[in-house]
């Protein structure tokens, strides 16, 4: 798989969503996500939106599933998703039934193995029940709790290789990565590049520290699409 990069707009206002998806666009990006928090302050009609600004591209719902798999990814698909995530820590009959509407309404599943005690396992199953990607995920409250105890703040590339070698479906690496980790993941075989928290200088702000976020993501785009390119 080509790598491909997928910017998560986690706001909380479609105009602001739709601004940032265009200049995303412009910049290159592949992928259009739905953040969680654009769903919570949203849901389907930021979905809607997206879709009717962007008819061609294709758009991640990051739902976080954790029960009523199947209506929650139905109703997903019929606003313009193409993708939506449900998570391994969910019983796994919700996992089959987002698998399930997958095929029906014609939308990929990507499995979320944050929280797994075994994070290897965790892909694997989701694997195993048919999600169509993995996505290996360090929280942002894991990470912040356990930095705030003095103790190493964990990464998603601790353990990357091992979920790529793990597993034969596609791998994103998400959580508390820098762009420069980030751009570097397809070498970890890991070829869904996610942007989101790397480009902020704060919580509260989607901007970069230079304040060109366009800029800024064209030569993100740049550098990760050359990764697919012949030498």
């Amino acid at each position: 798989m080509r790598p491909i990069v997928q910017i998560s707009l986690d706001l909380t206002y479609i105009d602001e969503a739709l601004e940032t998806a265009e200049l995303a666009m412009r910049a290159g990006v592949d992928w259009l996500e739905a953040g969680t928090p654009l769903i919570l302050a949203e849901g389907l009609h930021g979905v809607r939106a997206l879709r009717e600004a962007f008819p061609d591209t294709p758009i991640v719902a990051d739902l976080k599933t954790m029960d009523g798999g199947y209506l929650e990814a139905e109703m997903m698909a019929k606003a313009g998703a193409t993708h939506v995530v449900v998570m391994a820590r969910a019983h796994e009959e919700t996992v089959k039934c987002v698998v399930q509407a997958g095929k029906d309404f014609g939308v990929k599943v990507m499995g979320d193995n944050l929280g797994c005690p075994d994070m290897v396992e965790g892909a694997k199953e989701l694997e195993e029940l048919g999600c169509d990607f993995i996505v290996h995920h360090i929280g942002y409250d894991e990470r912040r709790g356990i930095a705030a105890r003095g103790e190493r703040m964990p990464s998603p590339l601790d353990q990357l290789r091992e979920v790529v070698a793990a597993v034969n479906i596609p791998v994103q690496a998400v959580g508390g990565l820098s762009l420069e980790q980030a751009i570097a993941t397809p070498k970890y075989g890991a070829p869904l590049v996610v942007l989101g928290a790397p480009l902020t200088i704060d919580a509260d702000a989607f901007k970069t520290a230079d304040g060109n976020l366009e800029a800024s993501l064209k030569m993100i785009c740049d550098a990760v699409h050359a990764q697919g390119e012949p030498a």
